[in-house]
């Protein structure tokens, strides 16, 4: 079986432990329901606080199978769930144990502000990770020689993974059983657990859909979800404004005022949005992309990346799609590509 750790040093967010050892049980029920040979996982919750009793934030507490040092045998996977415990820090023996088993496991990664805990290890050095955008700038500022991104919902360098905030550990897990058992048992999983989406590592933390739903008028609420769901339309100012019963002049200005970004601002962050998923999770062409999102042309499309991301649309998808190849697969166990499905916010 492929055994997977959770640690947490308490006290905890109680997703940050529940989420990812939610998505590898489901994932063995899907396994079993399909009559499949495939190795199954064995999630187990281990405390690396006093004693077995994990406690979390919300006022209840849940119990470990083991204290870290009482861990034997071979581990496949192994995480470290954030919370208030992992940024407070763990006890110089916790750090010991988890390098040394950091080099015998396949793989090893962090939820939320777990990465701190990696960090302090010694097992972020050199390289990109991310973690709760709130505490991005800590983790940076305490370890300098650490690349760290607070954009994306999951990074993979190498064999070590890290994850944004609490529900962005269910995302990474997910893309950890599409490794292991590929994107069909992976959406399955998905599906049963009712998720709304199965977030590629690359999205921002902050989609453009969440920003426009932040409108406490309902108009520009549906509005802003309406925009994201026919990016391929003509969204001009005008033709918004009638949508929403507004004068041009009026609708911008309130438009603005509610969502923060003007019309137009909206509209071009949400194709571009839409165009960065598609280069990351499709094989569609270019020119497709171009019109499926609202661009005229894949000049256009171009131009909008370079400037607003650095990159050309072609460069940007080879260096994703490169970026989420595994690192580890000349080494004796090689992995699948991580690809995940479409996200569309």
């Amino acid at each position: 079986m492929r055994r997977v750790v959770v640690v947490v040093n308490p006290p905890t967010h109680e997703l940050d432990v529940i989420g990812p050892l939610s998505v590898f049980a489901t994932a063995n029920d899907m396994l079993a329901a399909r009559g499949s040979q495939a190795e199954p996982y064995a999630p187990e919750l281990v405390s690396a606080g006093a004693s077995l009793t994990v406690n979390c934030q919300p006022g209840f507490a849940v119990l470990a199978v083991r204290r870290y040092e009482q861990v034997r045998g071979p581990i496949d996977t192994l995480l470290v769930a954030g919370g208030p415990g992992a940024r407070l820090g763990c006890t110089p023996a916790f750090h010991d144990w988890l390098r040394r088993r950091a080099k015998r496991v396949r793989r090893v990664g962090s939820v939320c502000s777990g990465a701190f805990v990696l960090a302090a290890a010694g097992l972020l050095e050199g390289r990109r990770v991310t973690t709760h955008w709130l505490y991005a700038a800590d983790l940076a500022r305490r370890y300098p020689n650490v690349e760290v991104d607070a954009n994306p919902i999951w990074v993979q360098d190498g064999n070590v993974y890290t994850s944004a905030g609490i529900t962005a550990g269910m995302d990474l897990s997910l893309a950890l059983v599409e490794e292991d058992h590929g994107s069909e048992l992976a959406l399955a999983v998905a599906r049963h657990l009712v998720m709304f989406l199965r977030r590629p590592g690359g999205q921002a933390q902050f989609s453009v859909a969440l920003a426009g739903q932040g409108s406490e008028r309902r108009e520009f609420h549906e509005l802003s979800i309406w925009i994201t769901q026919h990016l391929g339309e003509d969204l001009r100012v005008e033709m918004l404004a009638e949508r929403a019963g507004m004068s041009d002049r009026n609708f911008s200005r309130m438009f603005a005022r509610e969502v923060g970004v003007s019309p137009g601002q909206f509209v071009e962050r949400a194709r571009l949005e839409r165009a960065r998923t598609c280069l990351e999770r499709g094989t569609a062409t270019i020119d497709a992309i171009a019109d499926t999102c609202g661009y005229r042309s894949r000049e256009v499309l171009r131009r909008a990346f370079v400037r607003h991301v650095g990159l050309t649309p072609s460069e940007y998808r080879e260096r994703f799609r490169a970026q989420r190849r595994p690192r580890i697969a000349a080494q004796s166990e090689s992995s699948r590509s991580v690809i995940g499905t479409v996200a569309v916010i």
